[in-house]
């Protein structure tokens, strides 16, 4: 059976493809393909593995984790599934740490060697979305001002455009973290819209495709934001229709240097770290220079993951 670990990041349209597997679930299961999500993976099942709290019971929280994920398994692959997927952002660390920190993930490493070890090296696969580090933090600044209406200053702004670490950072970590796990990078810009292109790629399964369109959990819009924020707060943001962007052009120019470094070195094999997963709509036949890393600059797909018409307009966090 494979174990695929989905573990975001976050503002890249995970809920999507969270929302996704859930909605196809029936016809997933007959293709032998599982999913355990955030309410699965938050609500005890890796409990005790990362180090915080805990009830004082006497037992190792660690190895009451490795057995509970171990009977998990079992009774998945003797149900004959045959990919199980296991998705969830927080797994490589919170989003409210990246922001406080101004770096990407920098516990990546930590948290993952932590799971593989509870997973006992089970982990075959492992599924990365990575963004447009200026839409990356434009979206999460967005989030975090809506939910706790918290602004970053000019300084924090300056510390994360200058800051070194890179996805290409994000991408050593796991590898060292989780050795034995084939790990599949998707661009944001090219599979935001695309969760049936993300599971068919790691399962080898040709997947039901979506069908509509419609914003889930994407950052609001300047006016929306405007109309919901204290005045205090809406005074400070730009005029215009469009995305929040609170870096400078000069910032921008940074950030998004680092991410077309960031996809020529995945375009080029990444050292046999990682796969950069293409687009499957692409011709077969392509120009020397058409590769994923020309998607870096599109901002229509910096809008938020898009879902079917047929549930209705939904929200969460994530």
């Amino acid at each position: 059976m494979k174990v695929i670990l989905h573990i975001g990041a976050h503002r890249c349209a995970t809920r999507n493809f969270q929302n996704y597997m859930t909605r196809k679930g029936d016809q997933l299961s007959q293709y032998g393909i599982a999913m355990m999500g955030p309410d699965r993976t938050r609500k005890g099942l890796l409990h005790g593995i990362q180090p915080g709290a805990l009830s004082v019971t006497g037992r190792d929280p660690v190895t009451r984790a490795k057995g509970r994920i171990a009977l998990q398994l079992c009774a998945l692959r003797d149900a004959g599934t045959a990919s199980l997927v296991v998705s969830d952002a927080n797994m490589m660390g919170k989003l409210e740490q990246n922001l406080s920190l101004g770096q990407l993930y920098p516990g990546a490493g930590e948290h993952l060697s932590r799971l593989d070890h509870a997973f006992g090296g089970a982990v075959t696969d492992v599924m990365l979305n990575i963004r447009s580090p200026e839409s990356y933090w434009a979206s999460a600044m967005a989030v975090r001002l809506e939910q706790s209406l918290r602004m970053s200053n000019a300084r924090t702004l300056e510390r994360i455009a200058e800051a070194t670490r890179s996805w290409r950072d994000v991408i050593h970590d796991i590898y060292c973290a989780m050795p034995g796990a084939r790990i599949r990078v998707f661009a944001h810009e090219v599979f935001a819209s695309q969760p049936e292109a993300q599971l068919s790629a790691v399962t080898g399964v040709n997947c039901p495709a979506v069908r509509g369109r419609f914003r889930l959990n994407s950052s609001s819009r300047l006016p929306e934001l405007r109309a919901d924020l204290p005045e205090r707060f809406a005074r400070l943001l730009p005029e215009g229709d469009g995305r929040w962007m609170p870096f400078s052009e000069a910032e921008t120019a940074s950030l998004r240097e680092s991410y077309y470094d960031d996809m020529m070195w995945l375009v080029g094999g990444a050292d046999g770290l990682a796969e950069l997963v293409e687009d499957p709509n692409k011709s077969d036949v392509k120009p020397d220079n058409n590769t994923a890393a020309d998607h870096v600059s599109q901002d229509d797909l910096t809008r938020g993951p898009l879902h079917d018409p047929d549930t209705g307009r939904l929200a969460g966090a994530g």
